[in-house]
């Protein structure tokens, strides 16, 4: 089998953290974004996987080269020269796609993290006689979302799409993951074109496309906020399918994952919901909650995070305070300093608080 995921464009919505890579190189839990998605893919016989992609080729694949030897599946990329929105990277990647086996196809959303029930969703797509099937995922607030309304009774086919519904017609909306017959591609053209608002409403008209209800969590971590919400969820499921994975001891509270490799000191007080990426030092005295201390970072004695992303190699000074940020790689901040909201781009200095939301220059 064969999979495609939507890698798309600048990552725009996770600066600073992708000033520095791009967005499915981006660590979560202490691997590529994109990494936890192969993975799963690899784990129910995918074979190859094309990455959509409109920049830094070069940067994934170089990147991407020893997972590929290491996992043993063949990871290529298909460049857009123009924007092709969320159908046209499969028209441009159709000779990629399509061997003559007639296999389905998965198509992935890279911002998406969730439990990745694949081999349920093969079942799911083999089980009726449609060309498509779409994951959906239950949500508290479908006024803000599409919505998918299908219909129960006959195996979960697709009825149709509303956006943003005034009225209650259902809390389904699209999560975007798909598994697609090769008889999808015939109906998309080489063009900036929607799966969402073109394609799927035509295949649902025709009464040809199911949905099946994602089980477990689902988020989409393409902005900081999320993020954190998603690695929250990730570690939550980690606690009950893999436990012995996460950290264990006097001074770790709730689901804490720490690289094997990160340096703790005494006195700390870690979690709940963090993750400490390889090569870190956390010195004594420090306390973390509900963050990401990305490779290589250094926070030094009685300084306290919480709700934030701490970019790569950047520096927390002592007794400093960091409360609801995203801070870039090779950020410094001083000792005593506090910040509380807000976005500090990479290889910045910071020596004085900030109590206000903002963009640091």
């Amino acid at each position: 089998m064969k999979a495609l995921i939507l890698v798309g464009g600048f990552g725009t919505r996770l600066h600073p953290l992708t000033l520095s890579f791009p967005k499915p190189l981006v660590d979560f839990a202490n691997k590529p974004i994109v990494l936890h998605q192969i993975e799963a893919l690899k784990e129910v016989g995918v074979t190859e996987v094309i990455l959509a992609i409109n920049y830094q080729p070069e940067v994934m694949i170089s990147f991407l080269k020893e997972y590929e030897d290491k996992l043993g599946i063949k990871i290529r990329c298909s460049q857009e020269t123009e924007p092709l929105g969320t159908a046209g990277p499969l028209a441009l990647a159709r000779d990629k796609l399509v061997d003559g086996s007639g296999e389905p196809f998965f198509v992935l959303n890279c911002d998406v993290i969730s439990e990745y029930p694949f081999a349920e969703l093969i079942q799911f797509h083999k089980s009726h006689d449609g060309e498509a099937t779409i994951m959906v995922t239950k949500v508290d607030e479908p006024s803000k979302y599409g919505v998918v309304v299908m219909d129960e009774d006959s195996g979960g086919r697709v009825d149709r799409f509303v956006e943003k519904p005034k009225v209650f017609v259902g809390n389904k909306i699209n999560a975007g993951i798909y598994l697609l017959n090769p008889s999808v591609l015939d109906r998309i053209e080489l063009r900036q074109t929607s799966m969402e608002k073109e394609v799927f409403p035509k295949i649902a008209s025709d009464k040809l496309l199911y949905a099946m209800v994602l089980p477990g969590f689902w988020m989409d971590i393409g902005q900081p906020e999320d993020y954190i919400t998603g690695q929250c969820l990730y570690l939550d499921s980690l606690r009950k399918k893999a436990s012995t994975k996460l950290a264990a001891g006097r001074h770790i509270v709730g689901n804490v994952l720490i690289h094997e490799n990160a340096v703790i000191g005494e006195g700390c007080i870690i979690g709940p919901d963090v993750a400490i990426g390889p090569g870190c030092v956390i010195d004594s005295g420090v306390k973390l909650s509900r963050c990401t201390v990305m490779r290589g970072v250094l926070i030094q004695e009685q300084a306290s995070v919480s709700s934030s992303i701490i970019g790569w190699h950047s520096t927390v000074g002592q007794r400093a305070q960091i409360e609801n940020m995203t801070i870039g790689e090779g950020v410094h901040v001083y000792d005593k300093v506090h910040i509380n909201g807000g976005v500090v781009p990479p290889h910045r200095e910071i020596k004085s608080s900030i109590l206000t939301h903002e963009t640091v220059k």
